[in-house]
């Protein structure tokens, strides 16, 4: 992680995502612009939650991981979303750990410290956190359905756009075994399956595994198969 000292691109992040009223003049004197390279580590379940992040560009994937050590990836987020909302209102460790997925992902971090002075009496900031917190809720409460929903085919598709990279079109990561069971627990069906339609997706164009690293072929191609990416609404 790096800090990139340049107030005028942190204030063009907040007027881009409509945010110059939501943080007081107070918060803004203390915002710091940060930026994550792909695969680094934002914030870590468990660990003591010290900022709140506002994520203005780039990917991210949240996930869990039980006391056993699998993981669970739990979604994929793009901007405008923050991080550390709940802990900073609860006062909790952190309940996940966040990770950059795309090459740069910013984030404007800004320390509890300063929140509980500046914005624990600001009504528009209370509010903010209320939408974010409601909004988060929500979005969990459907996700259940849409796996229900579409078909095994799609929510692959979907899973496949949601952790490549946006312009590389390749994957952050080794597809090895381990990682296709995490995609199977995440888009709830078997290993064998998964095994199975990304054969069908090589066949098809769509996609390429070669050394156990999947490549985008077809990238229009897998979003008709992904209908818009339903993990990503």
């Amino acid at each position: 992680m790096k800090e990139i000292k340049d107030e005028k691109e942190l204030h063009s992040y907040l007027e881009q995502h409509q945010l110059t009223n939501i943080f007081n003049d107070h918060l803004k004197e203390h915002a710091v612009l940060c930026e994550f390279e792909q695969g680094e580590r934002i914030c870590t379940q468990g660990e003591s939650a010290r900022f709140l992040y506002v994520h203005v560009s780039g990917k991210i994937k949240v996930y869990t991981t039980s006391q056993d050590g699998k993981i669970l990836i739990l979604s994929f987020k793009q901007p405008l979303e923050i991080i550390g909302d709940v802990e900073y209102v609860n006062g909790a460790e952190l309940l996940n750990t966040v990770e950059a997925t795309s090459t740069k992902v910013k984030m404007i971090r800004f320390d509890f410290e300063w929140l509980k002075k500046h914005g624990n009496d600001d009504a528009a900031f209370l509010l903010f956190l209320l939408d974010i917190i409601a909004h988060k809720f929500y979005r969990k409460s459907t996700a259940m359905s849409f796996n229900l929903m579409y078909p095994v085919e799609v929510r692959l598709a979907s899973y496949l756009l949601s952790v490549s990279a946006l312009k590389e079109h390749t994957f952050t990561d080794r597809l090895d075994w381990l990682d296709l069971k995490d995609v199977a627990n995440f888009i709830g069906t078997s290993y064998r399956h998964v095994n199975r339609i990304i054969k069908q997706f090589c066949m098809e164009g769509l996609i390429e595994k070669n050394k156990g690293v999947i490549v985008i072929k077809d990238r229009a191609g897998l979003q008709i198969m992904a209908k818009d990416n339903i993990y990503e609404q």
